[in-house]
């Protein structure tokens, strides 16, 4: 199957059943269940909407994000990345480094922690670094977290079921206790667009690269199109991704590596 844009996938009935015994019986999960199957596998992306996630926590997150990048570098760096956090936390603009080139963009990197003692030799375990100069920032970004690992796992469920599993295939000691990763991340404003797609590639916000989870969810600002896609299956699409809004929230959800799952789980 084809796509000629990337499609848009209501997964309300999906969230509205999860957990439930008899959800792959139901219709509407039924529906959905095929739109992941196919979107995952001939596409590799995917906008998601009724996902109940609250566009106001949404666009806090945006905002608060603003706020902590509006900062003077001197007060960003207070919570800079190094190895003793577990590189995690704030990076300069270029810092990041996609395929050899540096990233136009600056960010705030926050992972699942570890106890030292239970693996003492990860180079990731440290803190994550919380900045003091914004306020609920904190309180929002980890709220926010909690609603997109809940989201992030209903959405397993639907793909569980696509594959021909049980819904809780990968729960339990397969992976239902993921690692996860959230990138806070700033990106400088670019006024020659032409000039963003320049050989040498200095001026791209982040470079063309595969994510290495298994599942990403984007929230994106508004009236913003620079994200591209680049599909590596059988679709042919290569366009910019331009945010839809629904009830004020862009949740967008690529899945990169439904291939590699496949021949995990069967």
């Amino acid at each position: 199957m084809l796509f000629d844009s990337v499609p848009i996938i209501d997964v309300g009935p999906l969230v509205r059943k999860q957990g439930h015994d008899a959800m792959a019986e139901d219709p509407g999960v039924r529906a959905v269940v095929r739109q992941l199957d196919l979107a995952c596998r001939h596409m590799g992306f995917f906008y998601v909407t009724g996902h109940g996630v609250s566009p106001a926590l949404s666009q806090a997150v945006l905002d608060v994000g603003h706020e902590f990048f509006s900062l003077s570098e001197s007060q960003k760096l207070r919570i800079g990345m190094s190895s003793a956090s577990g590189f995690r936390g704030y990076q300069k603009l270029g810092e990041n480094v996609t395929k050899g080139h540096p990233d136009q963009h600056e960010a705030i990197d926050y992972f699942k922690e570890f106890e030292p003692s239970a693996r003492p030799e990860n180079p990731l375990v440290g803190p994550n670094q919380w900045p003091d100069s914004v306020s609920k920032f904190r309180p929002l970004v980890q709220d926010y977290l909690g609603v997109m690992i809940g989201l992030g796992r209903t959405i397993m469920q639907g793909i569980a079921l696509a594959l021909g599993g049980p819904r809780d295939l990968f729960e339990g000691d397969r992976a239902g206790d993921p690692f996860w990763i959230l990138r806070v991340i700033g990106y400088p404003p670019v006024s020659n667009l032409n000039h963003v797609s320049d050989a040498d590639g200095d001026e791209v916000g982040c470079h063309e690269h595969t994510d290495y989870g298994l599942l990403t969810f984007v929230n994106q600002d508004q009236n913003i199109t620079a994200l591209q896609v680049s599909s590596s299956f059988d679709s042919g699409v290569s366009s910019f991704w331009k945010p839809y809004h629904f009830a004020g929230l862009l949740s967008l959800c690529p899945c990169h590596n439904l291939r590699a799952l496949i021949a995990i789980a069967t």
